[in-house]
């Protein structure tokens, strides 16, 4: 059984991550302490909100260099994967700067609203461990209005209005940005990946 922990920021879709991994046989551990986050074997950084409080919440309770020292698999959900990055556009904040980029606004046109909510199809890139099983056209459920342009660690790209990154990953760093605990069998296939799929 897999050992993960789930960082415990206070984000609202913890519980229900919590429970897709449960259901997929991980023991799932919520923590804030950085020696229990240091030693799992898989770590999770979900979240749901605005960049510059949840960064202040990382720095409030003394996990940012926790969180850039890890060597294991480090999986950002949502949120959670646009403070992998090195800032936002959202209240201009430095976020945790393991992967190199900028997250901007999502720009609403006719017919393109913003936050983009719903299911949407992904556009693989790039070859990965954490996209086995997935194919170009499967659909993943997503619910944000900033994003990460498509770059060199893109993995799966989607489209709302312009071309953004679903899924990336350089490294022991990956992110979704869709939720997988509300993404169905792709979801589910998504975290069982990161799981057991990725080289730890």
């Amino acid at each position: 059984m897999t050992n993960v922990v789930l960082i415990d920021m206070g984000g609202g879709n913890i519980g229900s991550v919590r429970y897709a991994l449960e259901r997929l046989g991980a023991h799932a551990v919520l923590s804030a302490d950085p020696a229990t986050i240091g030693s799992a074997e898989r770590v999770i950084l979900p979240g749901v909100g605005a960049a510059a409080p949840a960064m202040a919440r990382l720095r409030e309770l003394g996990l940012v260099d926790t969180i850039r020292a890890l060597r294991q698999p480090l999986l950002g959900i949502c949120l959670g994967m646009q403070l992998l990055f090195e800032s936002s556009e959202e209240g201009d904040v430095e976020c945790l700067g393991l992967l190199p980029g900028r997250i901007g606004k999502l720009q609403p046109r006719p017919g393109v609203r913003v936050p983009h909510m719903g299911w949407n199809a992904l556009d693989r890139r790039r070859p990965s461990p954490l996209l086995a099983g997935i194919a170009d056209g499967d659909r993943a459920y997503f619910v944000h209005s900033y994003a990460v342009p498509v770059g060199p660690d893109t993995l799966a790209a989607s489209e709302h209005g312009m071309p953004f990154s679903a899924v990336v990953g350089r490294d022991n760093r990956y992110g979704a940005q869709f939720h997988p605990e509300r993404s169905a069998a792709v979801g589910a296939r998504l975290l069982r990946n990161f799981l057991d799929g990725v080289p730890a």
